[in-house]
């Protein structure tokens, strides 16, 4: 998202523009959808992983669904945190490993 934002605003791509308000509509596509199978009992929009560190994603997001839940967002991945401790507690035998 990083080369598609700066193709997007330094060099006018319209391609690149194209694909970032793709991501942001499907984003915000599925945030309404998950506030519909919840009944609008939606106490908050966390927006997070390496994508929240880009504002202007951020800030399209919220401007579309700020009116669902307040919005937070968490920038950063821990992903690979929640993988790494998620191995060791099957390496010290605390869980099994699960198999998909």
């Amino acid at each position: 998202m990083r080369e598609v934002t700066r193709r997007a605003d330094e060099e006018g791509d319209e391609k690149a523009r194209t694909i970032r308000e793709v991501f942001i509509y499907q984003i915000c596509k599925q945030i309404g959808a998950m506030a519909t199978v919840l009944e609008g009992r939606v106490d908050r929009i966390i927006l997070t992983g390496g994508i929240a560190y880009g504002k202007n994603i951020t800030d399209a997001i919220a401007k579309k669904v700020n009116f669902i839940a307040p919005i937070t967002v968490y920038p950063g991945e821990d992903e690979l945190l929640a993988l790494a401790q998620g191995a060791l507690r099957v390496m010290n035998k605390e869980e099994e490993a699960k198999v998909y």
